[in-house]
């Protein structure tokens, strides 16, 4: 049966909610009341732009010229640093054009933060060394703490108008799915909530307290584990399952999983809608998503996994991530796509 997806519009372009899943969002901007939900925020978007721009710049000096830009950093003489300067000049240059390739590019310009965060620690780095140039390399890290800068406050602009963080900083993450199945099915099968590390990568375990209370467990950045308590705040049978943590919790997050039936009797659509505070604030989230760790990468394939199950009773991986090892991520088949709209 050929994989149908129903194409929608928000603020970002066109969207789709899918037989396996999209994330869509639309909310505040920096300053809350300036700025209605779902704005439009030019200047964050020009600078995003710039932003990108450089990075292809500073990229393609990167990949060409990189004993002069070490001379000019004041790093030691070494073949070490040429390969560096060019592996980072990949980065940016892949940063710059996913920049420039869309119309609000939030996740590609917190790609940058961490990418800055990375650069500061190899400048920081050659301090150590006594054939650095000391002055020319603390004018090196200035320079690129003045651009961290800009990438911040460009990426916290972005990320409040389009509704992936909020006022009080937590970080939002709306996703959803087409499941083949009654809403009743779907329901039933997320309500028991010990399933849940079934299709939850992340999640080593999940055991009831009580009809209303759970304890959760986690593998976290570094294969840290991470515990936390979470009570049901809300719960309408086939429609709707709210829960939040409890004091106390490693990560503090809260949030809602919808179900309702997908036009044409074509299953459910699965929406779930979590906000959490993510360890070492948004800059760990940042450097997160660069090794495939961000929790929207992770809920986007938690949802593919959890079609998979449910329709099939197994998860199915893509042939080219079955034996995948190192920073890749093992992902969910994904099927080609036939819209309709």
């Amino acid at each position: 049966m050929a994989t149908r997806e129903i194409t929608t519009r928000t603020d970002e372009g066109p969207q789709s909610i899918s037989g396996y899943g999209s994330m869509k969002s639309a909310n505040e901007l920096r300053n809350p009341g300036k700025h209605p939900s779902g704005s439009h925020d030019q200047t964050g978007e020009n600078l995003a732009q710039v932003l990108g721009w450089f990075s292809i710049g500073l990229g393609a000096s990167e990949i060409l010229a990189p004993k002069q830009l070490r001379k000019a950093a004041g790093l030691e003489d070494g073949d070490g640093h040429h390969v560096l300067l060019r592996t980072l000049g990949v980065r940016e240059i892949a940063s710059g054009v996913g920049i420039l390739s869309r119309r609000r590019p939030t996740e590609w310009v917190w790609s940058r933060v961490a990418g800055d965060v990375m650069d500061l620690a190899s400048l920081a780095t050659g301090l150590a060394s006594s054939k650095a140039k000391r002055g020319k390399l603390i004018a090196a890290i200035a320079a690129v703490a003045g651009v961290t800068v800009l990438d911040v406050l460009c990426a916290k602009r972005l990320s409040h108008s389009s509704g992936k963080l909020t006022t009080s900083g937590a970080i939002r993450v709306k996703k959803s799915i087409i499941v083949n199945s009654p809403a009743e099915q779907v329901y039933r099968f997320w309500r028991d909530l010990e399933n849940l590390p079934r299709f939850m990568n992340h999640l080593e375990s999940v055991s009831s307290l009580d009809e209303n209370h759970s304890h959760w467990v986690a593998k976290g950045a570094g294969g840290k584990k991470v515990q936390w308590d979470a009570e049901v705040t809300d719960d309408r049978p086939n429609e709707k399952i709210g829960w939040r943590s409890l004091e106390g919790s490693d990560i503090k997050n809260s949030g809602t999983v919808l179900f309702k039936n997908a036009p044409g009797n074509r299953g459910t659509i699965v929406r779930i809608e979590v906000e959490y505070f993510a360890p070492g604030g948004i800059f760990g989230d940042a450097i997160a998503m660069l090794f495939g760790e961000q929790p929207s990468q992770q809920i986007e394939d938690d949802l593919r996994r959890f079609k998979q199950v449910i329709e099939t009773g197994n998860v199915v991986l893509s042939d080219s991530t079955l034996f995948g090892t190192g920073l890749s991520q093992q992902r969910p088949a994904q099927p080609l796509r036939t819209e309709f709209h």
